[in-house]
């Protein structure tokens, strides 16, 4: 569901992997991994940043 959700609001707001990886201040290798779901238990500190370069909810990024 993480990677979907990744893909789904990154793709909504015409984000690249490279972009979205950027504006949370993430590795791009890391955007890769969590929406091919090589990463499947990600840190907290990840999940806030993406929700918050996404503009939603930790629990909507992670499909609660």
């Amino acid at each position: 569901m993480l990677s979907e959700n990744i893909k789904k609001y990154r793709s909504k707001l015409g984000l690249t992997q490279e972009a979205l990886a950027r504006k949370a201040d993430i590795s791009y290798n890391t955007i890769i991994k969590l929406e091919s779901k090589g990463i499947k238990d990600p840190r907290m500190e990840t999940l806030k940043k993406l929700a918050e370069a996404l503009s939603i909810s930790i629990d909507k990024l992670v499909g609660k």
